[in-house]
C-alpha cells in the first residue's frame, strides 16, 4: 500500500527524514540548482506552433500554463510528435491535447532528498513558489508560479560538480 512506502510518503510531502545514510546533498534546497527560468507556453498554442518554439529554442519540454496561473500539465516534444505521428491529434489542434497533466511539483525550498524520490519514478519535476496575491476587493489566494523545471540529470550535474570540490 502507498501510504507504507516511504518513497511515496516523501513525493507527497508526509515524510521528511527516512533515510539513515544520507548522501551529503539531501538535505540541500532545490533552489541550489538555480533552475533556469522555463519557456512557457499557454493553452492555446498549436501543437504544429508548439512543435516550432520547443525546436526553435532549444527546448524539449516546456510547462503549460493558462493566464491565471494555473499549471495544466507539460508538453513535452517527442510526444507531440508522436500524437500527430499516431493520428491522436493534429497539428492545428492546441497543446491541451497532448500534455501530460499527471506531473509533480517541488518546492525551492523542498530538499533534494526529496527531488530525488520524485525523480526515480518521474522524468521531470515543476519547480514552483507560492506567492500571495490580492485582487480588487482585499481578499487574498496562494499563487503558484512556475520557476524551473528539473530532470535527474539537473541533479546529477549538481551532485557531480560538487562532490569534486
Amino acid at each position: 500500500s502507498k501510504f507504507v512506502n516511504d518513497k511515496w510518503m516523501i513525493k507527497h510531502g508526509f515524510l521528511n527524514d527516512v533515510q539513515e545514510h544520507k548522501p551529503w546533498w539531501w538535505n540541500i534546497k532545490v533552489q541550489k540548482l538555480n533552475p533556469s527560468a522555463p519557456l512557457i507556453l499557454l493553452p492555446e498554442v498549436s501543437c504544429q506552433k508548439a512543435i516550432e518554439i520547443l525546436q526553435d529554442k532549444g527546448y524539449d519540454q516546456a510547462p503549460v500554463v493558462a493566464e491565471s496561473g494555473l499549471i495544466l500539465g507539460m508538453v513535452t516534444l517527442s510526444n507531440t510528435l508522436t500524437s500527430v505521428l499516431a493520428g491522436k491529434a493534429e497539428f492545428s489542434d492546441p497543446v491541451t491535447k497532448v500534455i501530460y497533466d499527471q506531473f509533480s511539483k517541488i518546492g525551492l525550498e523542498d530538499s533534494l532528498g526529496k527531488l530525488s524520490c520524485i525523480l526515480e519514478n518521474d522524468h521531470f519535476a515543476i519547480v514552483v513558489h507560492e506567492q500571495m496575491q490580492f485582487n480588487g476587493n482585499g481578499s487574498s489566494f496562494m499563487k503558484q508560479m512556475v520557476f524551473g523545471v528539473v530532470r535527474a540529470m539537473d541533479l546529477l550535474t549538481f551532485v557531480n560538480r560538487n562532490d569534486k570540490k
